[in-house]
């Protein structure tokens, strides 16, 4: 294990000394994921049940709680289906709707992330409505361990309405880090985050967690809030960072991506360069604004990458003006999703896309092979047939190579004719 790069703390009370767990009811169950039917949730849940855990998945969508019940995974994630299929069938894994089922594992994790409103502010309260609503059925002697992303403080606020309650419950807050489409290899190489607060909240979190890894790193709660959102938003810095470089070499009439090529091979110390195009989903952009929130609006930069990453489809559509007529025009957008390979439309920059082009092009054609909660989008074919443009919204490996002889505007590079617009 790593150890902690702070001081670990103990409980209020007798220095240096640890107070004993009350007495654990008889738990039916080891661990019960609260929102555990989503593309966070759900992997971790599978991942302990196939390390031998006893798992329950909580969540208020009755149907994916009934897909569950059959083996069957609500959404694509590469490996999951089959230890799915083996540990519901083999009764490790099972699924509901029923809040009482809060109350029937000594681990509880929440996997229910912090919104941002229409303002782009952050909703702190949303996990403790959540546990509230939650709040008869949780019993002494459980682990609570909040799992995504939450603003700055949360971790403290479960913490007071837990004592309020008059419960006596560790806490301990352990940030996912997967990327949707590595869950399941990435829960076991990944090294967890373990931020808590008392040495008793960091064992038990640690025994939970060194069921999937061998490297834990030692934090408290406000460390490890910070270090989630750091991370999401450098990423979204360093998308903002070749997007915008993007723009300043096709404004030029050059290739971002013979010059990023150029820049990368061979070259260690810019070989995380990524390349252009839509940076959105369900975390980055929102962490981003919760981070810019925490630093009372000072943070410039995040500012800045968002201006830059959602202003691409503005871009790319401006461009295309200029080279076509697209009031006369029937356009598609290959891809919905919000990253390639991915079935989640979540904050997608292609909808984005979607929505500028309804307003400036004749008519607009939308596919994705992977996206099955949109009954809008067409047979790839039937867009390539009809299109007089097209448009990469998500670099799907379907569309690698595609041949065809309509124009294609493709940031992302999949097609393979260069990124100029």
């Amino acid at each position: 294990m790593t150890k902690s790069p702070g001081r670990s703390r103990t409980p209020r009370g007798d220095p240096g000394v640890t107070a004993p767990p009350p007495a654990p009811p008889a738990f039916t169950h080891d661990v019960v994921v609260i929102g555990g039917a989503g593309h966070v949730g759900l992997p971790l849940a599978i991942a302990l049940a196939e390390a031998g855990a006893s798992v329950v998945v909580y969540d208020v969508s009755e149907e994916a709680v009934k897909l569950l019940g059959r083996a069957v995974l609500p959404f694509e994630e590469p490996g999951a289906a089959a230890v799915l299929e083996r540990v519901v069938g083999e009764g490790r894994l099972t699924a509901t709707t029923d809040p009482a089922a809060v109350g029937c594992a000594e681990n509880v994790v929440v996997v229910i992330g912090t919104p941002v409103d229409e303002h782009l502010n952050p909703d702190p309260y949303a996990i403790p409505q959540a546990l509230a609503a939650a709040a008869e059925h949780f019993c002494d002697g459980q682990l609570l361990v909040l799992r995504s992303t939450v603003y700055p403080g949360v971790t403290a606020l479960v913490e007071r309405q837990l004592a309020e309650l008059g419960r006596e419950i560790d806490v301990a807050f352990c940030p996912e880090r997967i990327a949707e489409g590595r869950a399941m290899i990435e829960l076991h190489a990944l090294p967890q985050i373990v931020g808590s607060r008392t040495d008793r909240a960091r064992d038990r979190a640690a025994a939970l967690f060194s069921r999937l890894t061998a490297e834990l790193v030692f934090v408290t709660p406000e460390e490890a809030e910070l270090a989630k959102l750091f991370t999401n938003t450098w990423r979204y810095i360093k998308f903002a960072t070749a997007n915008q470089f993007f723009m300043m070499a096709n404004d030029r009439g050059l290739d971002f991506e013979r010059i990023r090529t150029a820049i990368t091979v061979g070259y260690p110390r810019a070989s995380d360069m990524p390349s252009a195009g839509f940076a959105a989903g369900p975390c980055l952009f929102k962490d981003t604004m919760q981070l810019a929130a925490f630093s009372n609006n000072t943070f410039g930069l995040g500012h800045a990458a968002m201006l830059i990453n959602e202003g691409l489809p503005l871009y790319l559509v401006d461009r295309a003006e200029r080279h076509y007529d697209l009031q006369h025009m029937t356009v598609g957008i290959l891809g919905m999703a919000f990253k390639g390979g991915s079935d989640d439309i979540r904050e997608s920059l292609s909808y984005k896309l979607r929505r500028i082009l309804q307003f400036k092009a004749r008519d607009v054609l939308t596919t994705d092979p992977r996206v099955t909660v949109d009954d809008r989008l067409l047979p790839l074919e039937e867009v390539l047939r009809r299109c007089d443009l097209l448009i990469v919204g998500a670099p799907h490996e379907e569309y690698r190579g595609l041949s065809t002889d309509t124009p294609v505007i493709d940031v992302w590079n999949v097609v393979g004719d260069g990124v100029r617009v």
